[in-house]
Order: structure tokens, then C-alpha cells, then sequence
């Protein structure tokens, strides 16, 4: 592909973590609204990120998110293919199988570290190169150089007993968001940390929504993935005199 040949800039997202919850939400409403969407999982082969491929043209790349070398190479490979992106989200949660509850002197400290890792050090590489090209994008209409989002969990907010590696993971993931936010909007990026404080219930083959762990959805009491991409989507249309940093989403019965 030429250069002449890429499309504009402005209509490239990543979305990095891929899978059927708020990722592949995110991917169907980005393509919908008029954007050429990638995203990157471990994973790609997923049947969920197949179907998004042949329904909505998304692009699906292989990808580790903790590996600085993997993570380098994929926004080269995106760059060249369909373009400079100009809306980045970071959706991974990190959680690694035998950490999620597990009491603070049960808890393996190689798998603390990996929870770390897959969560908080890959958000920091995804910022970082997201960063790097965003700084050269020309301004848009609202002096925009392009959006970085951090999804994150109750545990950014309040560490749970039995949670402590995920709470330290998370905590860690708010903290670069700040950081970048406070270091990139005076430069045109405009970056937010949003943590989700409930369940999500995604999309079921019956029509109906469930989590893995929660059960089916009654009464609006989960979050929908749905809801949620169209709030990433609002993120990153805002106006600069109002961008907002931290956007908590609960459903409305949720206790908090």
C-alpha cells in the first residue's frame, strides 16, 4: 500500500483485547459510525473476531500486549496497512486464572507479577506508541490529535478483600492514565480512564445478556457492552473545552 493509497488517518481505531464483550461492541459501533477498525488479541481466531471480520471489515492482528516487541510491531503493521490511528482503547482486563480471589497470603507472586503485567505494563506500552504517532497526527476541527482509552474495573476505585494482585494491577493502570492525561491533553490527546463497577452482561445467542460468573441480566442490573462503546465513542467526539479524564459507569441499581 502507497502512501497515497492509505485511508485518512482520522478514521483508524485500535482496539487492543479482543473478545465479545465490550471489545467486540466497540469494533461493530467504530465500523458502523464510518471507521476502519483493527483489533489485536492473543487470539485472533476467535469466532466472535471472524464474524466481525466478514460482517464489518475489521481488521485482526495477533498480538501479546505485555511484549514491548509484539506491541511495537503491531502499530508498524497497522500504521502501513490501513493507517495511523487516531482512536486507541485498551481493553484488557489481566487477570490470570488461579489470582482471581485468592486471599493476599495465598496469592502466588508469579502470577501477581503476570496480573501486572498483562494489565497495567501493557497499557503503558499501548500508551506509549499510541502516543508516539498521535503526537504526529494534524490537529482535527477540535484540535484533537486522537483519543486513548483505558478500560478499567471497580478495583481502579477500592481494593477488594481477596483481590489484592488485581486492585494493584488496577490502581497501577489509573495512575499511567493520569499521568499520560495530564502530559498529552495539552498537546491534543485526549486520554481517559474508565473504570466499569459492575458486571457485564454480554450479548447471549438467546438474545438474552449474561457474565460468566453473575448470571443473566435482570432489570438492567449489568452493565451492556453496547452502552459502554457508545460512551467510548462520545469520549472521543467530545469538545476539547470539555474533555473528561474519569467517567465511572454503574448501572443504576448498582450499590456503591
Amino acid at each position: 500500500m502507497t502512501q497515497s493509497d492509505k485511508p485518512p488517518a482520522q478514521n483508524v481505531a485500535l482496539i487492543v483485547g479482543g473478545g465479545p464483550g465490550v471489545s467486540s461492541s466497540c469494533a461493530r459501533l467504530f465500523s458502523e459510525s464510518g471507521m476502519r477498525v483493527a483489533i489485536a488479541a492473543r487470539n485472533p481466531d476467535k469466532a466472535v473476531l471472524e464474524i466481525l471480520e466478514k460482517e464489518h471489515g475489521v481488521h485482526r492482528y495477533a498480538c501479546d500486549a505485555a511484549d514491548p516487541v509484539a506491541i511495537d510491531r503491531l502499530f508498524k503493521k497497522i500504521t502501513g496497512d490501513i493507517g495511523v490511528p487516531r482512536l486507541v482503547v485498551h481493553n484488557i482486563d489481566g487477570r490470570v486464572p488461579g489470582i482471581f480471589r485468592t486471599t493476599i497470603v495465598e496469592a502466588d507472586p508469579a502470577l501477581a507479577l503476570e496480573t501486572v503485567r498483562n494489565a497495567a505494563f501493557s497499557a503503558f506500552l499501548v500508551g506509549q506508541q499510541a502516543a508516539r504517532l498521535m503526537l504526529g497526527n494534524e490537529p482535527d476541527t477540535n484540535g484533537a490529535r486522537g483519543t486513548i482509552i483505558f478500560t478499567n474495573a471497580s478495583a481502579a476505585l477500592k481494593g477488594f478483600p481477596s483481590s489484592g494482585a488485581f486492585a494493584m494491577a488496577c490502581h497501577a493502570k489509573s495512575g499511567l492514565a493520569q499521568s499520560m492525561a495530564r502530559e498529552l491533553m495539552p498537546q491534543g490527546i485526549h486520554v481517559a480512564n474508565v473504570p466499569i463497577d459492575a458486571a457485564i452482561g454480554r450479548a447471549q445467542e438467546d438474545g438474552t445478556r449474561a457474565h460468566w460468573l453473575a448470571g443473566t441480566t435482570v432489570d438492567d442490573n449489568m452493565a451492556d457492552p453496547d452502552r459502554i462503546a457508545e460512551t467510548y465513542l462520545q469520549l472521543h467526539r467530545q469538545h476539547r473545552s470539555t474533555w473528561a479524564f474519569e467517567i465511572v459507569l454503574r448501572p443504576w441499581i448498582e450499590k456503591w
